[in-house]
């Protein structure tokens, strides 16, 4: 009941209405996925979501001309068809606008799972010959480290592009490794810029592994102390953004509209630096560092530090309320399947990669992988309370 055949619609009237629609009229409504606050209603209007789609194409485009330029290997003269793996729910602007979007323009195939599961997105990919596959870096992760990874036909891989948050970038080389046809990319962006803000893949990304990439052409960048103004190329500050994909604002929500975008600069409450390049660094979300005895300590680069440990399935670098320093480093590490690791292990390994006082001296060593929303990323909250409390 309530469903159409499809030769039914394709046999009626094709004909569209002759409309105009405003360019800076709603597109739709995405919500934002709560994993630091109650979700919000970004409005994406039409301009955006057109711009958007010109940036993902931009983005290949120029790094296959640039790699043209550095090697003097002409890319193929028709390109091939995308068969794209989407694993995050289409009402997420990863799945849907970055994903969904850029295959359709070109006419590709789109496979889509119901659940994110490592083991069915490897028989999906040798079967249905999939050229790009990716989600959130977690993903990525699990995709390569599977026990059935080396027993499956992978060599139709092109690219695992992996975003929603930042890729560790042990995690970058790994893929280019691993997957021979394949190399790795990011994009890094939010709802509230209907997708990507900056890209980087292949030879630079591997270059610059720890780098979420340049911002395409229709954005202004520039990192902003706590008084909004613009801090020195190379020092940290908290990233804004301005360009006609920035949302128009947040339905029934002009409190958190204007707490948001000033003066068309969108706060991305993400703590960043440029380089000399313009390549954006990702340090950490602004609300989610450690203030330790008047130390910032970004929990990106602590993550990043413990999943250079081979034993690391999964980890949450979190806060942990102190009496003496207010807060120390905690962490809470799933390991792969087999291993093995005491906390002191864990301990001795970061302090290889980190300064002693970002070493977290609260560990939980986690029977379970971590709850996650329905993109795929963690509930650091869920997961940083639970362990708390307990």
């Amino acid at each position: 009941e309530g469903v159409l055949d499809w030769a039914d619609i394709i046999g009626s009237d094709r004909s569209m209405p002759d409309v105009k629609i405003d360019p800076d009229s709603d597109a739709c409504i995405f919500y934002t996925s709560g994993t630091t606050g109650f979700p919000k209603g970004a409005q994406l209007t039409h301009r955006g979501c057109v711009a958007h789609l010109v940036n993902m194409q931009y983005a290949a485009a120029s790094s296959m001309l640039a790699m043209q330029a550095a090697t003097g290997l002409e890319p193929p003269a028709i390109m091939p068809i995308p068969v794209a793996l989407i694993t995050t729910p289409l009402f997420h602007v990863t799945a849907n606008n970055c994903g969904a979007y850029r295959v359709t323009a070109v006419g590709g195939t789109i496979v889509l799972m119901y659940r994110w599961d490592a083991g069915e997105a490897l028989r999906l990919i040798e079967r249905e010959r999939v050229t790009s596959a990716g989600g959130v870096p977690v993903m990525g992760r699990e995709l390569i480290n599977h026990p059935d990874f080396d027993k499956t036909d992978t060599s139709s891989l092109l690219a695992i592009s992996c975003g929603g948050a930042q890729v560790p970038p042990d995690q970058v080389q790994k893929i280019d490794d691993r997957i021979e046809t394949a190399r790795p990319g990011t994009g890094y962006g939010m709802t509230e810029t209907c997708g990507i803000i900056t890209s980087v893949a292949g030879d630079f990304f591997v270059d610059k592994p720890d780098s979420a990439g340049p911002a395409m052409p229709n954005f202004e960048v520039k990192c902003v102390d706590d008084a909004g103004n613009e801090v020195p190329v190379g020092e940290l500050g908290e990233l804004w953004v301005r360009g006609s994909s920035v949302i128009k604002g947040y339905i029934n929500r002009p409190e958190a509209t204007a707490e948001s975008i000033t003066d068309g600069w969108l706060h991305t409450g993400d703590i960043a630096r440029l380089d000399e390049h313009d390549f954006i660094y990702l340090v950490d979300r602004k609300k989610d560092m450690v203030l330790r005895g008047g130390e910032n300590i970004y929990c990106v680069e602590v993550e990043a530090a413990i999943y250079h440990h081979p034993a690391v399935a999964e980890c949450c670098v979190f806060g942990v309320p102190d009496e003496r320093l207010g807060e120390e480093v905690g962490a809470a590490v799933y390991l792969k399947p087999g291993e093995t690791l005491s906390v002191e292990d864990l301990q001795t390994h970061c302090a290889g990669r980190l300064a002693k006082f970002k070493i977290p001296t609260h560990v939980w060593i986690c029977p379970d992988p971590f709850p996650r929303n329905a993109s795929g990323k963690f509930l650091k909250r869920d997961v940083r309370a639970s362990l708390i409390e307990a």
